[in-house]
């Protein structure tokens, strides 16, 4: 009796690790940005001579695009990294920035510095970066091994770059977008927030970026003007993940699902309910 017992209730332990044992494994979550994936995608930098505010904004279907692309520093510079990146880009520039250096010799001393340690798999002919100085004057570099479509293009008082795009007009509709956003409907001035995110959303709508959308982010400086004390960061902001991918097949994306630069637009909005009055 007692030997039937036991089994019994070995039977019912094992029971549910054998039910479950027997069920399909559930499938494996998409990779969404592998750690060999180009990042980057596309950005936009800019001056707004009225307010001396320098700033840039990104997205990209990479997770937290904003960690590397983007680099500000007030009455510095701004830079942005990206495609095959090489962050380290990044603070080169603003160092070359604080020495005086123009914004077209920055780009050919980093790049023609760089060892390309990985030229197989990450090579320096692949790198997308741009420089803007404190005056609004810019340089860019758009490598040839850039994933296609890749380049960039210049207007007044703003660059704008990328790779993996549905083509050229998203980079031209950018500094487009930029550039005539300057005024709002009654001639008032737009702040250079705003119109870093209307370049951002006409990118976007010329087909922006091949993979489908994830993150995005928004640096804008100016010395002093940040919130609290001794702050030059009048905004700094990230939206890391509202994962979007294209269908197949497809070539846009639905525009009433949320996405980042839908949810940069609405930090944006938060942000100049606090601004500091004397600095705008």
């Amino acid at each position: 009796m007692r030997y039937r017992l036991t089994v019994a209730l070995g039977a019912i332990v094992l029971m549910p690790i054998l039910l479950l044992a027997q069920r399909p494994a559930p499938p494996a979550p998409a990779e969404v940005n592998g750690p060999d994936d180009p990042p980057g995608t596309f950005s936009i930098l800019g001056f707004d001579p009225r307010t001396g505010e320098l700033g840039g904004a990104v997205h990209s279907q990479v997770f937290s695009v904003g960690n590397g692309v983007l680099w500000a520093e007030a009455g510095v510079g701004i830079a942005a990294t990206q495609a095959i990146v090489d962050v380290s880009y990044g603070p080169q520039a603003l160092e070359l920035l604080r020495q005086g250096m123009a914004p077209k010799e920055i780009i050919k001393t980093i790049w023609d510095r760089d060892p390309d340690p990985q030229p197989g798999r990450w090579t320096k002919h692949g790198r997308q970066f741009a420089v803007m100085n404190p005056k609004g004057e810019m340089a860019a570099y758009t490598g040839p091994k850039a994933s296609p479509w890749a380049g960039d293009r210049q207007g007044r008082f703003v660059t704008a770059q990328g790779n993996f795009l549905a083509g050229e007009k998203v980079v031209t509709e950018m500094v487009r977008a930029f550039e005539e956003s300057e005024k709002d409907a009654s001639g008032g001035p737009v702040h250079i927030s705003f119109r870093l995110l209307a370049a951002l959303e006409a990118g976007q709508a010329a087909g922006g970026d091949t993979r489908g959308m994830q993150s995005a982010a928004m640096i804008v400086v100016k010395k002093g003007c940040g919130v609290w004390l001794n702050n030059d960061v009048v905004l700094r902001l990230q939206v890391d993940d509202i994962h979007i991918p294209l269908g197949k097949g497809a070539t846009t994306i639905d525009p009433s699902l949320p996405n980042p630069i839908k949810e940069l637009r609405r930090l944006v909005e938060r942000a100049a309910r606090q601004r500091r009055s004397n600095c705008v």
